[in-house]
């Protein structure tokens, strides 16, 4: 393609166009939450650890975790801020991390691909090394079977383990040697690693029959040179909780009895059993390098096992069981001391008990109740420890704990430091709530019952509160210092009704209601972000089998009531929310769906008024997966449309008057719904309503298919997506030469994106599709077939009223003037084949020969990032103009201007004199990479998956929310703040005209009526 340069007419559009965030902004119209993610506690490798960094001097530990988000992080125990982190791209997740001394190390990709190593203080990256390709990774679940990381006792070596066969010992960031399995026949499949000065040991299992056998081989630490092999005698049943390696040993599980096998050079030792006693597994407390660990016995109960002068010793019995719930965690002091914590949660009283045992002191530490509240964050799920011993009479066990609903705490003893609610990181739905305004303490029907004495009352009492709103008002008229659209949001809670958020003058301030896929929903406060209030879903039914779990289904939140819907109490009766969710367990097949309502101001239950401790009961609505859920609302009342896998109908309130307002609504809804046919393909489908007679009062509804949209051979549905419903300010577009472009506005479409079956990937004809279609029959609208990008269809797109948009990786070129790279197209749809020709595309039927008599008028632009999410802004009366926002895989947001993207910007030409009245300037394929435009400022908003907006009380302005890993929000305003005085206009010189003109007011009014007193004399 040929650059050339950007003309400045082009320029002076995208100057007006661009409205730079000051550096002054940054934090108070916007705010970041840097997240890392929920900790990946499948896995031992993976696990939260607290570390002590050799060169450190304060000897402070610091949290080391990798995450579910494919993050490795490091975490401040004192506060819980993030002192850094590295995100890792989706492909390659992490397997496991070790760490000695200030380096960390991590292998990630399938089989241990790549190796990372980190300064553990500054998270600096220093080294990375691909190890092997990723495709000739070994594939094995749990994934992180097969590789391991170990470091040299006293030199800088690196040894890494990976596909379960392949040892590489690196320094100084270089292979010194490499060590490869020859014997590929006897399935033996490494997975440990430990070194010693005279060798280093990788340990594994041999599969057999029916169990497996233990398989040594020792290595030279120089040359890599094989010293011994050897098979030890030995029958494991499970490889995953029968065998651990420690410092000088192995230790498994055979036939209910411990045995171990001593390490040396030769591999000529023998095994040895621990006696009287029965075993049923082994729990790796990561005190390997101190030769202990957790022994459970046949009975329940726990035990410390220590290796002393090479024979294993019980040096501690644990007094409650070893339950599902119950966690042991190791950990060291600053002197390296080990420490040995027992958590236990009883199911029976709810009370979570702490044992802490030193065994170099020979004795129970600590012993104490940790208040832990389920309530609020669920269930433990993984425990870590650590030890504070500042002072040397003083010793304080540190716990970090994570949760089942996605949050990481750290407790002191009994005391909470701090909560990180890394849950967040995985959001599947967010909705803006707008908040009342502040009232005071007295509101709805308690004022209209206090009576006539009652209200001079109040009235007289509030008389004290006058002399300084006159203070505060004088204040502000002098100098001038009222709100602006660039101020910030954040209020000050009300003293009467100190639980009731309230706006800001201006709308910025909202609750935005958010659910997670770990069976939490928060409120956030869009001014701060800060947390309003989290409740924990309930798994009714299922709440007594094994493993239930409640996930909210993505996309399934509904505001069913506004500030404006509520009448009498705010704080009892609104605004309110409804949310779907699913249940499942590992006892039974079957999915319930629930259904909960929530006051969206404080997150209780709005069906029951009264608080109850506990998680949110939810609404049982059906056992059967769900089709399709929506809102159909009227004037008066919002009802919740639910579809199963049979297209029954369940509605939500199910109440007379709902059931009436859908049984009138019926015949005219629609809806498109995605199905697998018998050969597997992926489908969008057409369906209608219709009723039949239950009872003698009641209807039941389904509904049934009356289309199917045509799609070529190996095609299937990829996303349905739903356009935005904004208001249309109007209905068409004025050209220079005064005729008029009237919108296409369907209300029935929606947008098809379309992917080549996993049969037909690599088919040459394959490619993406992308379809404007109008629901009601299935007419295709508009469409396009799109090349695959880099083996996928990512295909981005977004659409409300006439516009769409979507951004595409074309790797097609047919020749000059074309060329790879990502690209954006905008469509706009105008009625007729003319200008001026008007269909009334809103109004008509569906089935009108002028339905589809429409004009499209589109164009392409290079744009130089991957996205991943895109959005269009959104105000509440439609007038302002709309902005593109995208979210780049390089952690930017950006923004670009409907002016700037629009299609009919003359070609090859100069724009004439009616085009420039439009404000046309010639198309040029590339679109500026303005910084300007990237209103995220410096933040790193990493792995955007969403971009939600909602608009405020200002026309002009548009609240934009992103969320992914992290939650980012901000304010734009598309066409600039027109609807409020800008922040430079002089405010304090208005108030001294104002009193100059009152000034001479006063003096000349006298002359003037004596004036007219001498012109009555000659009269």
């Amino acid at each position: 393609m040929r650059l050339h340069a950007i003309p400045v007419s082009l320029l002076t559009l995208w100057v007006t166009c661009s409205v730079a965030l000051h550096e002054s902004d940054a934090g108070v119209v916007d705010w970041h939450k840097r997240l890392i993610g929920v900790p990946n506690t499948e896995s031992r490798h993976t696990s939260p650890v607290f570390h002590r960094a050799v060169e450190q001097k304060s000897k402070q530990s610091i949290v080391l975790t990798a995450t579910r988000s494919n993050v490795m992080a490091a975490v401040d125990p004192l506060d819980g801020s993030v002192l850094w982190r590295y995100v890792y791209e989706p492909e390659d997740n992490i397997v496991t991390f070790q760490q000695q001394g200030s380096v960390v190390a991590s292998l990630s990709g399938t089989g241990g691909a790549t190796l990372r190593t980190f300064n553990m203080l500054s998270g600096e990256p220093l080294i990375e090394k691909r190890l092997h390709e990723p495709e000739t990774g070994l594939l094995i679940q749990p994934n992180n079977l097969g590789t391991f990381i170990a470091f040299g006792n006293k030199s800088h070596e690196i040894y890494t383990l990976t596909n379960g066969r392949i040892v590489n010992c690196f320094h100084n960031g270089e292979i010194l040697w490499t060590w490869r399995a020859q014997d590929h026949s006897s399935q033996i499949l490494y997975s440990t690693i430990q070194t010693t000065d005279d060798a280093v040991y990788v340990v594994g299992l041999a599969s057999s029959f029916a169990s497996y056998v233990l398989h040594v081989v020792a290595l030279s630490p120089l040359t890599g040179e094989v010293l011994a092999s050897a098979s030890v005698p030995s029958t494991i049943s499970n490889g995953l909780d029968e065998f651990l390696v420690l410092s000088d040993m192995v230790v498994w599980i055979e036939k209910s009895s411990i045995k171990s096998f001593a390490l040396s050079p030769s591999l000529s030792g023998r095994s040895r059993t621990l006696p009287a006693a029965s075993y049923e597994k082994l729990v790796n407390i990561g005190l390997g390098s101190h030769g202990m660990f957790i022994a459970v016995g046949t009975n329940g109960f726990g035990q410390l096992i220590a290796c002393e002068d090479g024979n294993l010793v019980t040096s501690k019995n644990f007094e409650r069981p070893s339950t599902p719930e119950s966690f042991y965690a190791g950990g060291l002091d600053m002197h390296r001391n080990p420490y040995v914590s027992h958590v236990h949660v009883s199911t029976t009283t709810k009370f979570t008990a702490v044992e802490i045992f030193s065994p170099h002191l020979q004795g129970l530490l600590a012993e104490y109740i940790l208040p832990w509240d389920m309530n609020t964050h669920g269930t433990i799920t993984y425990v870590a420890m650590d030890v504070v011993n500042s002072d040397p009479d003083i010793i304080l066990g540190r716990l970090l704990l994570t949760t089942s609903t996605g949050s990481v705490q750290i407790w002191q003893r009994e005391s909470h430091l701090w909560t990180r609610e890394e849950g967040l990181a995985e959001l599947n739905a967010a909705k803006f709530v707008e908040l009342p305004e502040r009232v005071s303490g007295l509101t709805g029907e308690g004022r209209s019952e206090e009576g006539f004495v009652g209200r001079l009352v109040r009235q007289i009492k509030d008389v004290k509160d006058l002399p300084s709103y006159l203070v505060r008002f004088s204040k502000r008229f002098a100098t001038g210092s009222y709100e602006s659209a660039t101020s910030s949001a954040s209020v000050l809670p009300s003293p009467s009704v100190p639980q009731l958020p309230f706006r800001d003058a201006f709308g910025f301030r909202q609750v935005l209601v958010a659910s997670t896929t770990y069976g939490k929903v928060y409120g956030i406060d869009t001014s701060n972000g800060d947390i309003l209030w989290n409740r924990v879903l309930g798994v009714g039914s299922k709440a007594h089998e094994r493993g239930a779990k409640v996930t909210p289904i993505p996309d399934k939140l509904f505001v069913t009531k506004t500030v404006g819907d509520v009448d009498g109490d705010t704080l009892k009766a609104g605004p309110e929310i409804v949310l779907l969710a699913k249940i499942t367990s590992e006892e039974s097949a079957s999915e319930d769906i629930l259904l909960f309502h929530l006051n969206a101001l404080t997150g209780q239950d709005a069906v029951k008024v009264l608080a109850v401790d506990g998680p949110l009961e939810g609404l049982f609505v059906t056992s059967r997966p769900i089709q399709n859920v929506y809102m159909l609302q009227s004037d008066e009342i919002k009802v919740i449309v639910l579809l199963d896998s049979d297209l029954k109908v369940y509605l939500y309130p199910d109440d007379t008057v709902s059931k009436n307002m859908f049984a009138k609504a019926a015949t005219t809804l629609t809806v498109p719904l995605t199905q697998v046919s018998q050969e597997g393909q992926r489908k969008l489908i057409g369906h209608q309503f219709g009723s039949k007679s239950y009872t003698e009062d009641e209807m039941e509804h389904s509904a049934f298919p009356t289309w199917t949209l045509s799609l070529p051979d190996g095609q299937d549905v990829q996303s349905l997506i739903t356009p935005i419903r904004d208001p249309v300010a109007s209905i068409g577009k004025v050209l220079g030469n005064r005729t008029t472009l009237y919108k296409y506005l369907n209300p029935h479409m929606v947008l098809v994106l379309t992917a080549p079956h996993s049969s037909s990937a690599l088919n040459p004809n394959a490619h993406c599709g992308l379809y404007l279609l109008d629901s009601v029959k299935g007419s295709i609208v508009y469409q396009v077939a799109l090349p695959i990008g880099r083996k996928t269809c990512n295909v981005k797109a977004a659409f409300t009223e006439n516009w769409l948009v979507y951004h595409y990786y074309d790797d097609e070129h047919q020749g000059p003037g074309q060329t790879k790279g990502y690209k954006m197209v905008t469509v706009e749809l105008y009625e007729g084949k003319e200008v001026d020709d008007k269909t009334r595309s809103s109004e008509i039927s569906s089935y009108s020969d002028k339905m589809l008599d429409l004009t499209a008028y589109e164009q392409s632009f290079v744009y130089p990032h991957a996205i991943s999410a895109i959005a269009l802004t959104s105000t509440k009366f439609g007038i302002t103009s709309k902005d593109i926002i995208v979210a780049n895989v390089n952690g930017k947001i950006q923004s670009f201007s409907r002016r700037l993207v629009n299609p009919r910007r003359p070609v090859g030409r100069k724009p004439n004199s009616e085009e420039t009245e439009e404000f046309l300037v010639q198309y040029d394929p590339l679109l500026p990479d303005d910084s300007r435009k990237v209103f995220s400022h410096n933040y790193d908003v990493a792995h955007a998956r969403f971009i939600t907006t909602s608009p405020a009380l200002l026309e002009s302005t548009s609240l934009v929310f992103v969320y992914g890993l992290d939650l980012f929000l901000s304010r734009v305003a598309p066409s600039n703040t027109f609807d409020v005085l800008n922040e430079s206009f002089n405010k304090v010189q208005l108030v001294l005209t104002v009193i100059g003109l009152l000034g001479a007011i006063f003096v000349t009014r006298p002359m003037v009526t004596r004036k007219k007193l001498r012109e009555k004399w000659y009269q």
